[in-house]
């Protein structure tokens, strides 16, 4: 069992090292640079019945010149064998940072 750990906590450390991180992670889009308040909290949106072929994005709230707005769920075509992970904000140590959302296996 340590043996495992030790060689799980070594490929971690190697792709770390080698930059080895998910394109959407990567890079993490900063929409708001040093606000020192979050978001509102989402607002209420009724989710809508499933279309095929689609998937739902949730409501966000985006960041523009200084202030939030925000933005209206909508759909999006599905990728087979993927889920979409929906954008999200972040605490970083310049303030807060949208996360984008994307989409994983």
């Amino acid at each position: 069992m340590k043996r495992q750990l030790l060689i799980a906590a070594a490929v971690l450390a190697t792709g770390g090292t080698f930059g080895l991180t998910a394109p959407a992670e990567a890079h993490p889009v900063a929409v708001a640079h040093g606000y020192d308040r979050p978001p509102p909290p989402p607002r209420y949106e009724p989710h809508p019945a499933a279309r095929r072929g689609q998937v739902w994005v949730p409501g966000h709230w985006t960041a523009t010149g200084g202030r939030y707005d925000w933005r209206a769920g909508y759909w999006k075509a599905q990728r087979p064998g993927y889920r979409y992970v929906p954008e999200r904000w972040v605490r970083g140590p310049h303030g807060w940072v949208m996360h984008p959302g994307h989409w994983a296996r």
